[in-house]
């Protein structure tokens, strides 16, 4: 099996450094690429050889392990086209492989074009969704596309919702795109706490979709859970404008509002982003007079916005990931952070990584994730003690 280099796209990525780390690599990731520019500002990283190795073959049958975040320093259009440049790079010195690993993979929200023929969606497209796209570019395959250029050979993601840029990755990369779902992770963490009352086989836990696009998740967390007595409650939105939504039961829901008083209400979905659909989500919720209300999400994009709205009263704690690693940053939050844990997902990456190229793990069945609380949430200081 190829020896692995993990490198980042950002000098001090922390979320690289701890892949690489999970992974057993003993060099520091700076010691592995200098993430250089040229005097006009152009980008030119450098990966840095051997000095056993003859030029242009310093990385001879390694498999590249590429991270790529987002980032506080960089947009998203820039971190992108770093990845092409240090994909090629590699390639251009005799790597065997590179996979990318990007939690929150770039350009998914443009997974169609305005034509029938740009998108493979699990549904028909009609006019009104061709129009949507008018003008537009299809980004997902130019995306997909340009790594497969560069010399990507697979792509590792987190939660993507579109099944639609799974197939354009699928199609272009030769080891494949892989989708991982984070509910082993929620699940390992719920039952590893007390943020949720599961007494009772879980008959005083209720798993929330907000929309029909988080039932699927829902249904999974309800799976993966495994507790008998844990009801099932859907809803629908129908959306007025941006930030203007009204949430109802939808008529196949298991449960009703009338049947969550007294209960702990865990609402799942991808990725939150205003806030506006979780907060008429909680409102409808409240109506039910339920005990507590938790919401857990994979993606957490920390606008001012989506901050304020979710930092009301309606709302009793979050659990997220740092699938887009600014939401560890703890004065971004501001109030937000004594109601939010962070669960990080580097070191389980890192055991799918291993697992997918058939290499062994130090890791233990437990040790899948770090977590991040800041000691402003009220059950930190309920489980802190010196030494922990």
């Amino acid at each position: 099996m190829a020896e692995l280099v993990v490198v980042g796209t950002e000098s001090d990525n922390p979320f690289a450094i701890d892949v690489a780390h999970a992974l057993g690599q003993v060099e520091d990731v700076a010691d592995l690429i200098s993430l250089r520019s040229f005097a006009n500002r152009e980008f030119c990283p450098l990966f840095i050889k051997s000095n056993k190795r003859e030029p242009g073959h310093g990385l001879d049958g390694r498999t590249v392990i590429l991270v790529s975040t987002a980032s506080g320093h960089f947009s998203r259009d820039a971190l992108a086209m770093r990845n092409l440049i240090v994909a090629r790079a590699a390639k251009d010195n005799g790597a065997e492989d590179v996979i990318l690993v990007e939690p929150d993979l770039f350009y998914s929200a443009q997974d169609r074009g305005p034509r029938l023929e740009q998108g493979e969606v699990d549904f028909e497209r009609d006019a009104s969704d061709l129009a949507k796209f008018d003008g537009q570019a299809f980004s997902a395959r130019l995306y997909a596309e340009c790594l497969k250029t560069a010399g990507v050979s697979g792509a590792v993601t987190i939660h993507n919702h579109s099944a639609a840029v799974g197939r354009e990755f699928a199609r272009c990369l030769p080891l494949g795109y892989h989708n991982l779902s984070p509910d082993i992770v929620f699940v390992h963490y719920i039952k590893d706490s007390d943020v949720l009352d599961l007494s009772d086989d879980g008959g005083n836990l209720v798993i929330c979709a907000p929309d029909g696009g988080a039932a699927e998740f829902a249904r999974r967390m309800h799976c993966a859970l495994d507790l008998k007595n844990t009801g099932m409650l859907e809803l629908t939105k129908k959306r007025f404008g941006e930030r203007s939504v009204e949430a109802h039961v939808a008529e196949h829901s298991e449960l009703k509002i009338d049947d969550i008083a007294g209960k702990d209400i865990f609402i799942v979905d991808d990725m939150v982003r205003t806030g506006s659909t979780i907060m008429e989500c909680c409102r409808k919720l409240r109506a039910g007079n339920p005990r507590r209300v938790v919401f857990g999400v994979t993606h957490f994009y920390s606008s001012e916005e989506c901050r304020a709205v979710l930092s009301g009263h309606f709302l009793d704690e979050i659990i997220t990931t740092n699938t887009v690693p600014t939401i560890l940053n703890r004065d971004m939050q501001g109030r937000l952070r004594k109601k939010m844990i962070v669960l990080k997902l580097e070191k389980w990456i890192a055991r799918f990584l291993l697992e997918h190229l058939e290499m062994k793990s130090n890791l233990s069945d437990d040790d899948i994730y770090a977590t991040d609380m800041s000691s402003k949430n009220p059950r930190w200081r309920r489980h802190w003690s010196p030494g922990t």
